[in-house]
């Protein structure tokens, strides 16, 4: 059999013949849902708008609409794999078939790393909302902390519930996004406008960067929070309904759609309030709801916490399935213990929710040091990138040298994949190391060096402790 053919049969769940299968419950629209969650445009927005105006001082508008075009390319690439080859753990599985059980070693430990830590900045950030809703927002470090716990356990406890309660809890988010923040946008851009579009790419450089040039190349590393997670319906390809077909729809939709309504949100935003007012409310920790109210009166602000809690919610138990379906498939694989592999009789990984949470959950105790979450958080990004740009480059490096050959797949682009292929790849390879420069103006004026360095370290020591891993256990087998 020629290489190129044995390359392109990847296990499926069919080819699993014990009860480690998971169960297929999800339809497309189930699959856009969670893909619509994860990536947010509440969380996403929310979570940049005020280090954005803070750092870049404004005009970030364009940077935001760059990045997620350069995005739709990297899903397409992910929409085109997805097409051929639909099993849980999405770009972990592939880097394994395709580019070597090595790969895939590399790729699963830097995809659940990084996960994990998306994880824990949602529950950080989200338990904030919550803590908004009820009243009980307290800056301290300690209160942040048990605000993400509790965040984390609801998350949990969707995740261990009936699918339906879950799939019901995801498509509420959904609906409190667009009648909600897409609503209020609405309102805010016909009736409360008072700046003309020019006003979208204005005041660039005049914030804590030192150029503009500087200035909008951290714009683009902040834009890249907020267009990511789409690959979460690649992951769960294994409980979706007709795989090869409609987890690339998902992944298109979700993306498009979030961004979409990020883009409009933002420059609802940015054409409403004026430059003063935005960046006052920046250095705050909300820094949405008190221009809402300022504009349509203090009553909104309840229901409008209420709405942003529960997107958060959405997004936080969305990323525990997401992520818990990357620890099944590895320990599936043989990559992680065997017990993260086994599922209850309704064909829950159980295991895999509980060892995510529990990981999330130690790295909240983080939040106690303002350095040490910040590092985190700035993982949880980096890391990100660093798997699109693994998996963008193994797909171009096994197009050309024939280990997947694309025309198999239900998706098919002819010579335009391997164009947009090796535009996505440039692209992630970018996008990373812009996230990864060191800013101190970005950061903060007294940041220590290894907050600086961040992402390079956490990313640098991950590598390095699963490298002597991999030379160990060749050493064993010799």
């Amino acid at each position: 059999m020629p290489v190129s053919s044995q390359r392109n049969r990847l296990t499926t769940d069919e080819d699993h013949s014990g009860t480690d299968v998971l169960n297929r419950s999800m339809s497309v629209w189930h699959s856009f849902t969670m893909g619509f969650a994860v990536v947010s445009p509440v969380v996403g927005l929310y979570a940049i708008i005020g280090v954005q105006t803070v750092v870049t001082g404004g005009g970030w508008f364009a940077a935001l609409a760059i990045c997620l075009a350069m995005q739709l390319l990297v899903a397409t690439v992910y929409a085109e794999l997805a097409s051929q080859f639909p099993i849980a753990g999405g770009a972990y599985k592939w880097a394994r078939q395709l580019g070597g059980v090595t790969a895939g070693q590399y790729a699963g430990v830097i995809y659940v790393s990084s996960t994990i830590a998306m994880l824990t900045t949602t529950a950080y950030t989200g338990g904030v909302w919550l803590a908004t809703f009820w009243g009980a927002l307290d800056n301290s470090g300690a209160s942040m902390v048990f605000w993400g716990a509790v965040f984390l356990l609801l998350c949990m406890a969707l995740n261990l519930a009936h699918v339906n309660i879950f799939k019901s809890l995801i498509a509420l988010g959904v609906y409190a996004e667009v009648v909600g923040s897409f609503g209020i946008a609405l309102l805010l851009f016909f009736f409360f406008r008072q700046y003309g579009f020019t006003e979208l790419f204005q005041h660039m450089g005049t914030g804590t960067a030192p150029t503009e040039t500087a200035a909008f190349l951290a714009a683009l590393a902040i834009a890249g929070w907020a267009f990511i997670g789409f690959d979460a319906c690649s992951t769960t390809a294994e409980e979706t309904h007709q795989p090869k077909r409609m987890v690339p729809r998902a992944i298109f939709f979700a993306l498009s759609a979030v961004g979409a309504v990020v883009l409009f949100n933002s420059s609802a935003l940015i054409l409403t309030f004026n430059h003063e007012a935005l960046a006052t409310a920046s250095k705050t920790a909300d820094p949405v709801t008190p221009l809402i109210a300022s504009s349509f009166g203090d009553w909104v602000s309840k229901p409008f916490s209420g709405i942003v809690m529960i997107a958060f919610l959405a997004c936080g138990a969305s990323v525990v399935k997401y992520t818990s379906r990357i620890v099944f498939s590895m320990a599936r694989e043989g990559n992680m213990p065997t017990m993260l592999s086994h599922v209850t009789v309704d064909k829950t990984p159980r295991n895999a929710i509980l060892f995510t949470v529990t990981l999330s959950g130690l790295g909240l105790l983080l939040g106690l040091n303002d350095g040490a979450v910040a590092t985190v958080i700035a993982f949880g990004t980096g890391g990100l990138y660093a798997m699109f740009a693994m998996t963008t480059g193994v797909g171009l490096f096994a197009r050309l040298t024939g280990r997947w050959n694309p025309a198999l797949g239900e998706l098919k682009l002819g010579v335009w994949g391997l164009v947009i292929n090796c535009a996505a790849f440039a692209w992630s390879l970018f996008e990373l190391i812009n996230i990864g420069w060191p800013r101190a103006y970005a950061v903060s004026e007294h940041a220590p060096w290894w907050q600086l360095w961040a992402i390079p370290l956490v990313l640098g020591s991950i590598l390095g402790v699963t490298t002597l891993y991999i030379l160990i256990q060749k050493n064993r087998r010799n």
